[in-house]
């Protein structure tokens, strides 16, 4: 009782006139001393617990600045990794800018997760919003802003929310139902549908490392508990682990949710469409800015897929992307001038945070400024900004890279040859890495964060690794927009996997950095499992030795493919341990096959003119 007096007391002596049953002195997690200092002599935190209307209470720090002379609008950030340890720090990085500016910080930590009440669920769907005491991630935000609105004082009314990852997908929570003094919002690597493109699944195929690490990051107990391997290389984890059925008889003995939910959901049913963005993210009343990284190993899908879904319904003009060279949540601290090897001679986090998401938040909350660029896209290989009316740009057409013989890939169609295929074997017992051994966690691991970005020549030589390449080029070939494989191919099982990769390969004489001769930089990488060819709703199985022909999303890009660079693509059936090992004969559930169940297959990929797999790039002149 003491220590809530005192903290009531100390309190009111700054102004805030808060509700004494709502205040708890909260021991903090480890803090770096130096952030805690820093932020001490610059903002008044108070903890609090924000009852919900369900009776549950979530904790919140509030850190106000202790020179606030005018109402300042609110900035809030809702999180399941824990407050914390990531709110003073993010004041001196992330949103140092903001900090400057001048705002009211809130982060909260969401229910069941860290101090907070409650039951946490991984990605919560949207409430039946005929159910009046249903509630979702969209309720407890608008009742937090409701509290704040009303027990902290010398606000303007308007309130900022955004976040990086599971926090941006709070963020687009937050949209489908807004508070009316949510005012700016801006989702970053937000996940969109978690079976087609983000985090769990890429067009239905599992997401083995980061699925399993993640569900016991978040599942194990309310913190961040990461999975202790028994060995340094996971490459090799992966694959004495076996058939998936072995992860709950070995490891997870039936406790992980999440994982249960991948057991019992293998395709595209209505578990993942409620959970979708498409299903529910029509339109909205507040202005957002999307944010996105090109080399994002994470959540690239989602970012420009909630800007898709909004745009279509943009009558007001306020729905903004942006997309940089960075990784997940790259733009968060840092200069962002280089990722791994790859330069981009500008310090583009830097850019980011000062130039446009300072200013997008002080546009809408406290009217300065002018409104952003509809689309400002980095565009990699070049190194520059462009802005664009509209992404795609409306310039953008379509052009066609044709597989050839002889490894070969060009502009043009593909001619008749005596031989009208190319094949290998993929063995599920000898998978393809998807970086160089050894394969580090992927957290707390530093690999997983610049895998994109790693040379791609460990693969080129691989047996079971197929590869197409231009002459080099004479003329740039810049991509603005969408990328997508057409691969006419078979195989002699019932089922596989087909990857396809993208890359830009640099010239072997690189004078300003020698270092990158030959370099082999990942544009773009996909699977898609062959069950799913015609549906991701009822997989089927493959009938052996016919030539099907596969229609593989590789989302987007704004790369310059420059002169004297050559264009890659590569084929390949396995990629691991980032994707499961597919089978490669058809069962009902391969979470739950057996060991016994895999098997080798010979795969041939077709490049004739009747059959004539390739690549579909839109291109533009800028």
């Amino acid at each position: 009782m003491r220590r809530g007096l005192a903290l009531t007391m100390r309190v009111l002596a700054v102004g805030w006139l808060f509700v004494f049953v709502y205040f708890v002195a909260v021991p903090a997690q480890e803090v770096a001393p130096k952030d805690l200092e820093e932020q001490a002599q610059r903002f008044t935190r108070t903890a609090a617990l924000i009852p919900m209307r369900d009776g549950v209470k979530l904790f919140a720090t509030i850190y106000a600045p202790k020179e606030q002379k005018a109402a300042l609008p609110f900035i809030m950030i809702r999180t399941p990794y824990g407050i914390e340890s990531r709110g003073p720090k993010a004041l001196k990085d992330y949103l140092k800018d903001l900090a400057d500016e001048g705002y009211i910080f809130v982060f909260q930590d969401i229910r069941g997760r860290h101090q907070s009440e409650g039951q946490f669920a991984m990605m919560r769907p949207p409430r039946d919003p005929k159910d009046a005491k249903a509630i979702d991630e969209g309720t407890d935000t608008h009742d937090t802003i409701d509290w704040l609105l009303k027990q902290v004082p010398n606000h303007n009314g308007r309130v900022g929310m955004l976040g990086i990852s599971y926090p941006g997908w709070l963020t687009v929570m937050a949209l489908l139902d807004p508070h009316p003094a949510l005012k700016a919002a801006s989702p970053q690597a937000p996940p969109a549908d978690m079976f087609l493109g983000d985090d769990f699944h890429h067009n239905g195929a599992f997401r083995l490392s980061y699925g399993f690490e993640y569900v016991a990051l978040m599942e194990t107990d309310k913190s961040n508990t990461h999975f202790k391997f028994d060995r340094h290389d996971t490459f090799e984890w992966y694959l004495k682990l076996g058939a998936l059925a072995n992860v709950n008889a070995k490891h997870f003995k039936g406790k992980m949710p999440t994982w249960n939910d991948f057991v019992a959901h293998p395709n595209y049913d209505d578990f993942w469409r409620k959970q979708a963005s498409a299903t529910f993210l029509k339109r909205t009343t507040v202005p957002t800015l999307h944010v996105a990284g090109w080399f994002d190993q994470e959540d690239f899908y989602g970012p420009l897929k909630s800007y898709a879904l909004l745009e279509a319904n943009d009558q007001d003009k306020h729905n903004f992307l942006v997309v940089g060279p960075w990784n997940h949540g790259g733009w968060q601290t840092g200069p962002g001038d280089r990722l791994g090897k790859i330069t981009f001679d500008s310090d583009t986090g830097k850019h980011f945070r000062a130039r446009i998401q300072a200013p997008f938040f002080a546009r809408y909350l406290k009217d300065k400024g002018d409104k952003p660029a509809e689309a400002l896209l980095f565009q990699t290989g070049n190194n520059k900004w462009v802005s664009h009316e509209r992404w795609p740009p409306k310039t953008a057409v379509t052009r066609k890279l044709y597989f050839h013989p002889n490894g070969k890939l060009a502009f043009e169609a593909p001619p008749e040859s005596k031989s009208a295929f190319d094949e290998y074997v993929s063995d599920p017992a000898r998978p393809v890495p998807y970086r160089p051994r050894p394969v580090t966690p992927t957290y707390p691991g530093q690999e997983w964060q610049v895998w994109m970005v790693e040379d791609q020549r460990f693969t080129q030589h691989r047996p079971d690794v197929l590869t197409y390449e231009t002459e080099p080029l004479t003329e740039d070939v810049s991509v603005a927009g969408s990328l997508t494989a057409h691969l006419f191919a078979a195989t002699s099982g019932t089922d596989c996997d087909w990857v396809v990769r993208l890359i830009d390969v640099h010239p072997e004489q690189v004078e300003k950095n020698p270092g990158m001769g030959g370099f082999q930089l990942l544009i773009s990488g996909e699977p898609i499992r062959a069950r799913f060819r015609k549906s991701f709703e009822k997989p089927e199985p493959v009938v052996p030795g016919e030539v099907q022909e596969y229609t593989i999303d590789l989302h987007w890009s704004h790369h310059c493919f420059r002169k004297g660079h050559k264009i890659m693509v590569q084929v390949q059936s396995t990629w691991f341990p980032l994707i499961d090992r597919n089978p490669q004969k058809f069962v009902p559930n391969i979470f739950e096959a057996k060991d016994a169940d895999f098997q080798s297959a010979r795969q041939q990929v077709y490049r004739s003119p009747r059959y004539p797999s390739a690549i579909g790039m839109q291109v533009t002149d800028k």
